[in-house]
């Protein structure tokens, strides 16, 4: 891996999906040895929960498979495009929200879904948790766990 890579997971409030993202890619990079190599942060493209951790559901089940989940949330703003490589978005919603903000072609290209990362799920989105009980903040973890790793894989 040669240049540092900068890498943004988007979903609605930054409190569920997007920081349990950045939390697995970090531990998968740091545990191969690539993490200095790696630029990992999240944001929503809502702001309501900016400043607050993410959901204690999602940071216990996250916590029982070795992912510590410290990240605060934000609301991603334009200079997000300068400032990173690669933009995934875990759903449809969020995706388009994304793509309308790009400033030009070049960062609209930037923008991807995490679910074209999955090797083991068949699936177009990262669903949800957030009204779901404990088996949905799990499956998030099962789809977002395996596209952290193809991703890993592709860029490391």
């Amino acid at each position: 891996m040669g240049d540092k890579k900068k890498i943004l997971f988007v979903c609605l409030g930054n409190i569920c999906r997007s920081p349990a993202a950045e939390g697995i890619l970090r531990s998968m990079a740091e545990q191969r040895g690539v993490g200095k190599m790696l630029e990992i942060d999240s944001a929503g493209t809502y702001g309501g929960h900016a400043g607050n951790l993410p959901d204690s559901r999602m940071r216990e089940a996250a916590l029982r498979r070795g992912y510590r989940l410290e990240h605060r949330s934000r609301r991603i703003v334009s200079s997000d495009f300068d400032n990173f490589d690669l933009i995934l978005t875990m759903d449809d919603s969020n995706y388009e929200k994304v793509c309308r903000m790009a400033p030009d072609p070049e960062s609209l290209q930037k923008v991807e879904r995490m679910t074209d990362y999955c090797v083991h799920f068949d699936v177009d989105h990262v669903p949800d948790p957030y009204y779901e009980g404990r088996d949905g903040f799990e499956y998030v973890l099962d789809i977002l766990e395996d596209a952290c790793a193809n991703l890993l894989g592709k860029i490391g």
